[in-house]
């Protein structure tokens, strides 16, 4: 039985820590606001309007657009993560493909719900035609600063290292990794790459027949 039921676990669990680790940010800290410091690891409160680690573009109309695009892709992994049960996949590649459905669930909710849940959030400005931060500290279930799809995803994950002073092409004692991200940002990167890694050995041919398995029958 909990062989059977394992991804949804795997599933509501990544989305009960992310969202969880979000609400309290957002609840309880200012935007750019410094959460704790240790030196590598960092928290810093920061909001993103458009996708992973921090990279966004366009205004309002691309935001539509990536979530558009974000439902459909889960649409599609969730499918995919049924079909690879059915057909006994690998059962690492099963828990992989869990921790990618889960980490962009968990970015398409902030970016579906939290413009309405929440009374504060950084937002589209049609005059000058940008992304505009708050101030203070946001409330639940009070206002709401935005519609559906247009919530920006919550982050606070920063590891701050930087280049030795030696390194060449401009690259000296700048940081190496600037993107602030988040837990559901942290399952998608690292899944993927275990993936890369270790593909050889859990993914089989007849996972990756895509006309099959989106039609639900066996491969």
């Amino acid at each position: 039985m909990i062989k059977k039921y394992f991804p949804f676990f795997i599933i509501f669990g990544v989305l009960f820590f992310d969202q969880s680790l979000k609400v309290w940010v957002k609840t309880n800290y200012n935007l750019g606001e410094n959460i704790f410091d240790l030196g590598v690891l960092r928290f810093d409160f920061v909001e993103n309007p458009g996708m992973a680690f921090g990279f966004s573009f366009g205004g309002l109309v691309s935001k539509y657009i990536l979530g558009v695009f974000r439902l459909i892709a889960v649409f599609f992994i969730g499918k995919y993560i049924f079909v690879l049960i059915k057909n006994k996949a690998n059962t690492a590649f099963i828990v992989l493909i869990c921790f990618i459905f889960s980490g962009a669930l968990g970015n398409i909710i902030d970016n579906l719900f939290y413009g309405l849940v929440f009374s504060s959030g950084t937002s589209w400005n049609n005059e000058i035609e940008y992304w505009v931060g708050y101030s203070g500290i946001s409330t639940l279930f009070n206002e709401n600063y935005g519609g559906v799809l247009e919530g920006c995803v919550v982050d606070m994950i920063h590891l701050e290292f930087y280049w030795p002073s030696w390194v060449p092409f401009g690259f000296a004692e700048k940081e190496i990794f600037p993107p602030v991200f988040n837990i559901a940002d942290t399952c998608i990167s690292s899944s993927v790459i275990l993936i890369i890694v270790f593909y050889k050995k859990i993914v089989r041919k007849e996972d990756l027949e895509f006309g099959n398995v989106f039609k639900n029958k066996p491969v």
